[in-house]
């Protein structure tokens, strides 16, 4: 009886350290038949009535694939998140504070996307407030109210200084007279970026490289709260994603960092569309909706509403 106590506890000895190492192994990397899912994109951007570009990254397997990646396109409102990493690139540089404050005046009010050109003029809001605004409901006011705190071309200087040449910033948002440049501003709009560019800062924000991890955390949470759900977002159901959209009459863009059994980071541009209503089901809409769920589908399987 001794001796089989004794080798029960040597079986055990030997049995759990690698039992608890076979606990602590990571699991295998979820990786997604891209070349069906480069097909499927392709095929989308193909009957579509204008230009698309995309870049879809797995940002924890490496998996890629593109359709004019490197081409340059109008962002829209998507420049606003190179506005937002600019402003917390300030912030830890101790340049701003979150709190300061700003003077909403009513010549700083500006039609579209917002809230804050159907309040009071006069009333004060804090840097944090208008970087929420700006990232959650695409608010131009707060958007201007930042641009005049930070200075357009810094935003350049940050997107350069993170490898990002192509990403810039034109104007502050129906301003086109603020312009920085004039050339650049008339042939894109607000602003320019490739569909690879726009994916590589969000694959900064999703390691913490962009800025510092907990600004980067910080901004990750502001774009999870963003409340445009109808592009790349509509058929996902309710996927977690940390994304920004952007429109114009010919333009529709998004940028999502989908939290899926992997991190997938997909920014899908459009231009030049020949659909400029502003519908729901606006053709470059349903096809970056249809885009979206393919993206979803590959790495977690099947979507159901």
């Amino acid at each position: 009886m001794c001796r089989l106590l004794r080798c029960t506890a040597l079986a055990l000895v030997v049995t759990l350290p690698g039992c608890a190492r076979a606990q602590n192994v990571a699991p295998a990397p979820v990786r997604a038949d891209t070349a069906l899912l480069h097909r499927t994109l392709d095929s989308l951007a193909a009957v579509h009535h204008g230009v698309v570009g995309y870049a879809v990254h797995n940002i924890d397997t490496g998996e890629r694939l593109e359709l004019r990646g490197d081409e340059t396109f109008p962002t829209a409102s998507l420049i606003k998140v190179p506005v937002l990493v600019t402003v917390f690139d300030l912030v830890q540089k101790g340049q701003l504070s979150l709190d300061d404050q700003l003077t909403v005046l009513k010549i700083d009010l500006v039609p579209g996307s917002g809230i804050l050109q159907f309040l009071h003029p006069g009333m004060i809001i804090t840097v944090r407030d208008a970087a929420w605004l700006m990232t959650t409901i695409s608010d131009n006011t707060a958007t201007n109210l930042l641009l005049d705190r930070i200075i357009i071309r810094r935003v350049w200087e940050k997107m350069e200084a993170l490898g990002l040449p192509h990403t810039k910033i034109h104007s502050k948002s129906f301003l086109r007279s603020s312009s920085v440049a004039m050339d650049s501003s008339v042939k894109y709009g607000l602003g320019v970026t490739t569909p690879n560019e726009m994916a590589r800062l969000f694959g900064l924000l999703a390691d913490g490289k962009a800025v510092g991890d907990a600004p980067d955390s910080v901004m990750i949470d502001f774009l999870e709260h963003n409340t445009d759900g109808e592009l790349l977002q509509r058929f996902t159901a309710g996927a977690r994603a940390a994304h920004k959209t952007g429109a114009t009459d010919a333009v529709r863009t998004e940028c999502s960092l989908w939290f899926l059994p992997a991190r997938v980071i997909a920014c899908a541009m459009t231009k030049d569309n020949v659909d400029q209503r502003w519908v729901i089901d606006n053709e470059a809409q349903v096809t970056l909706a249809r885009m979206g769920k393919s993206i979803v589908e590959a790495w977690r399987g099947p979507v159901t509403p």
